[in-house]
């Protein structure tokens, strides 16, 4: 490797400005008592390092260097045998484990066979075969000189650090199995098949390289089988999509999954001890402290480790981070980092700074693992009183089509021919009013919301199909007429209508065209237009719906600040116009609802990561909430930070001032707090990958490999809705707040939708944390959604072959729905007042006035059929 980076033609991306090649790196030599400090400030149990043969007897043989003997301690030389010998012989009272090569598939086929490695021999094919053979024999030997002649006194032991990538098939069948088969046989099993099963190599790889692949005799297929007292391996960014040539894939997927490349090992090798001695991922060579990525690839690989001990068996006994320090990595120099300590390579005595991955493998030492949090532990308990249970369907389902007994034409009955009914021509029977049973679809979907129990249904209006050109001039009466009829419908089984103005949608913004044509909420027209749409909404709907949202989840990444500005002046005007004109007779309450994801600093250790966090939070929540139930203004830190960068544009950047009527206006224009939450987002401060890296507000976003995620890659994090209720809380004090959506996408496939029952079960239970334990004033919860149909893989209901199922989610919704929370063995049973009169047959009858109407109709008519009937046969028999 000396000799090898120093060649001219240095391999693409292995120098950046730095130094070149690994001559110094981050001198260890010279740093022994920090290198040392390092280690005790870890905790580690464990240090792995290499010995340099070549630095050690520079001339491949005697005599030795006397700095390096001084350095690594007193060593003989010879060649590998006589140097292991000496090795041994001078380092084995202190050494438990020793590993005879690092990597011989890399050496091997790298190095001699295409050249990408030193010794940078282009040998093809044959001479990588070659060269593996006679490393195989040389270690060997090692493992039979240590166990014949220090194994005794030293009792240490010995193995081959074997390095791995794990393949995955792209599809489920036999042929793509064996491929992935002959895959691990080809890096893998060439090392360890003939050390661990048989003393010689796969049988994929003899059937496959015929007279490429060297024989063994007998005599030394027994020399090599067992020589090794434990399986090290090796895994992660060294091999993995880098020196894993393509064909070495056999057209299958490349994966890193520790986890199963550890179950394989286990199945294939006899359930070998394990000692992972290399493992991790890295980060760009210009990260400095923070290293996010490298931490969650970390925890990843370190969870994988443990679920493979826990639930597979697989006998691992020891794990080892690749590296302590930062320092030169092979083929890709100094281009990337992979050290727990960063190394400042341009100062003299390289000094050491401690990343974020120091204080997170620190504390994972120190608690052996990974061991439950008190804080995530589910709780029992219930919910208040008069909690909405709700569920969310954007936009419900609109079917106007008059059912079939509203034709007015009159038709006879064919007995006789054709058996069917024939139009009688310019006969018809008298019209009637249009009635809310006429629309069959509304029918459907009560049914099927009184299913779930939910007491509380929300859905948004279309304004542009209720009012076309945007004003009262053109009004679809026929719609106005089917939202009246739904919202009553509602109310008539005891579900309370929850009802939005406005939802932006992809098309139009769903504004109505006239006024997406001309600027949209840019265009000040807008905002009257608005309010108009509410005061007609008002007026119709008002007598049904007591549960206003102006605008439901306005997206703060496709406004501008313009559009922003106009649209809290028309949420606010929108308030003030129900509480001045609406409020006193319909007796209802109105807010806004706000999208508000959780942020989580990716480094939580890092005051840098926290403060960007902090930032985003208050461009994505704050932006919009701030000026309603804040100070009536922007957040502070968004008009700071839009300061910092206005030299770049000073119009795309600028966010425009209230007048102080405009913040009087704004400021308390709400009746309680509404949200919809789905996941958290990690952000940090260092760039690392440019795609996810936002430079306006300069975040990375991160994302932790070891959350669950659902098919579209959405993380189920349930503790974020509890930070989030809780940072509402501490911003805008004891404000009533609703979670008015909160689900998870599904995998259509999926007969039981698992992670959504996982998904609901959580995060309902983090709200309860935070109503209980917390004193968050949550009123109510909304699943999202209502259905497949209108929310394809969100819906609790699927929907197939025009026939909605419900889904296991929706049963265990209905479940908490019911318990009102969660009760245990020890909890006190809750009484509302509403229901300490009540019977559990109640609910019944509530649901069903119109049958119960019917019934009575029919028993008063029966009774007073009787009675005349009775009268009349008395009148009768007086006059005989």
């Amino acid at each position: 490797w000396d000799t090898f980076a120093h060649r001219p033609a240095t391999p693409p991306g292995a120098a950046p400005p730095g130094p070149v090649g690994g001559d110094v790196a981050s001198d260890s030599y010279n740093n022994l008592f920090r290198d040392v400090e390092g280690l005790r400030r870890l905790g580690v149990s464990h240090y792995r390092f290499s010995l340099s043969w070549a630095r050690l007897l520079p001339n491949g043989t005697a005599p030795p260097n006397p700095a390096g003997l001084a350095h690594y301690g007193p060593v003989l030389p010879r060649l590998f045998r006589d140097y292991a010998e000496l090795c041994f012989r001078h380092f084995g009272g202190q050494v438990r484990y020793w590993l005879t090569m690092d990597n011989p598939y890399v050496v091997a086929w790298h190095g001699y066979g295409t050249g990408r490695l030193p010794p940078g021999v282009r040998g093809g094919p044959r001479l990588g075969y070659l060269a593996a053979h006679h490393l195989l024999q040389a270690h060997a030997k090692v493992w039979h000189l240590y166990n014949d002649h220090f194994r005794p006194a030293q009792k240490g032991k010995v193995s081959i650090a074997l390095s791995s990538h794990w393949i995955k098939p792209q599809r489920m069948t036999e042929k793509n199995i064996q491929e992935c088969q002959k895959s691990l046989d080809f890096v893998l099993g060439w090392f360890a098949k003939p050390i661990f099963i048989d003393g010689d190599y796969p049988e994929s790889m003899r059937g496959n390289l015929s007279s490429l692949l060297p024989e063994f005799s007998e005599a030394e297929k027994k020399y090599i089988k067992g020589t090794a007292d434990f399986f090290a391996l090796s895994f992660g960014a060294t091999l993995s999509f880098q020196l894993l040539d393509s064909h070495m894939k056999f057209q299958q997927l490349e994966s890193i999954s520790l986890r199963q490349l550890l179950y394989w090992i286990n199945s294939e090798y006899n359930k070998p001890q394990i000692f992972i001695v290399e493992n991790s991922w890295f980060v760009s060579g210009t990260t400095k402290k923070d290293d996010a990525k490298y931490i969650y690839y970390l925890k990843k690989f370190i969870m994988e480790t443990l679920k493979a001990i826990r639930y597979d068996g697989v006998n691992v006994f020891g794990y080892t981070v690749w590296s302590l320090l930062d320092g030169f990595e092979w083929h890709r120099g100094y281009s990337i980092r992979r050290g727990l300590f960063y190394v400042d390579f341009q100062s003299h005595d390289k000094k050491l700074m401690p990343k974020s991955s120091v204080l997170f493998y620190q504390k994972l030492i120190e608690k052996n693992g990974f061991p439950p949090l008190p804080e995530n532990q589910p709780i029992e308990g219930f919910f208040p009183c008069g909690f909405a249970w709700g569920i969310v369907d954007n936009y419900i389902q609109v079917d106007t089509t008059p059912a079939q007994f509203l034709d007015s034409s009159v038709y006879v009955w064919d007995v006789h021919q054709t058996k069917k009914l024939i139009k009688v021509d310019g006969v018809y029977a008298p019209k009637r009013k249009r009635h809310c049973v006429d629309f069959a679809a509304i029918r459907l979907q009560i049914s099927l919301l009184q299913e779930m129990h939910v007491t509380h249904f929300h859905f948004s209006l279309k304004w542009s199909l209720i009012l076309p050109l945007g004003n009262l001039s053109l009004i679809n009466h026929t719609l106005v007429h089917y939202y009246q009829c739904f919202a009553s419908e509602l109310l008539r089984v005891n579900i309370t209508p929850v009802v939005a103005l406005w939802q932006p949608m992809i098309e139009n913004q769903e504004l109505p065209v006239s006024l997406a044509k001309y600027g949209a909420w840019e265009n000040t027209e807008t905002v009257q237009a608005f309010v108009e749409y509410a005061r007609f909404c008002f007026t119709s709907l008002g007598d049904h719906v007591k549960f206003w949202i102006t605008m439901n989840e306005p997206s703060v990444k496709n406004l501008t600040y313009i559009a922003g500005h106009n649209l809290l002046k028309a949420h606010a005007k929108v308030w003030h116009l129900y509480d001045k004109e609406f409020r006193r007779s319909q007796k209802g309450k109105i807010s806004i609802a706000l999208q508000a994801d959780w942020v989580e600093p990716a480094c939580p250790f890092s005051r840098n990561d926290q403060e960007v966090a902090a930032r985003i939070l208050e461009f994505d929540i704050g932006w919009l909430a701030e000026p309603i139930f804040g100070n009536g203004d922007y957040p502070e830190v968004m008009r700071a930070w839009l300061h910092r960068i206005n030299g770049a544009d000073l119009y795309n950047f600028h966010l425009p001032y209230f007048s102080e009527d405009e913040k009087k206006l704004i400021q308390g224009s709400f009746d309680f707090f509404a949200l919809s939450h789905y996941t958290t987002t990690l952000v940090g401060s260092e760039k690392e990958d440019a795609v996810k890296y936002d430079h306006y507000l300069e975040v990375q976003m991160i994302n932790d490999i070891t959350w669950l995620h659902s098919p579209s890659r959405a993380a189920v994090v349930p503790w974020g809705l509890r930070k989030l209720l809780n940072w509402v809380k501490s911003k805008y004090g004891n404000v009533p707040i609703y979670v008015m959506a909160n689900g998870i996408d599904d995998d259509q496939n999926m007969v039981h939708d698992k992670l959504r029952v996982y998904y609901i079960q959580n995060y309902i239970n983090e709200a309860l944390k935070a109503y209980t334990l917390d004193g968050v004033n949550l009123q109510g919860y909304f699943v999202y959604s209502f259905n497949d149909k209108t929310a394809p893989k969100y819906g609790l209901y699927s929907y197939i072959a025009n026939q909605y199922e419900p889904k296991p989610s929706l049963k265990h919704y209905r479940e908490i729905i019911d318990n009102n929370g969660f009760p245990g063995p020890e909890t006190p049973e809750l009484l509302c007042p509403e229901e300490v009169a009540s019977c559990p047959e109640c609910r019944f009858f509530r649901t069903r006035k119109s049958l119960l109407a019917f019934i009575s109709f029919i028993f008063v008519a029966f009774i007073v059929t009787i009675f005349f009937i009775t009268y009349y046969s008395k009148k009768v028999e007086r006059r005989y």
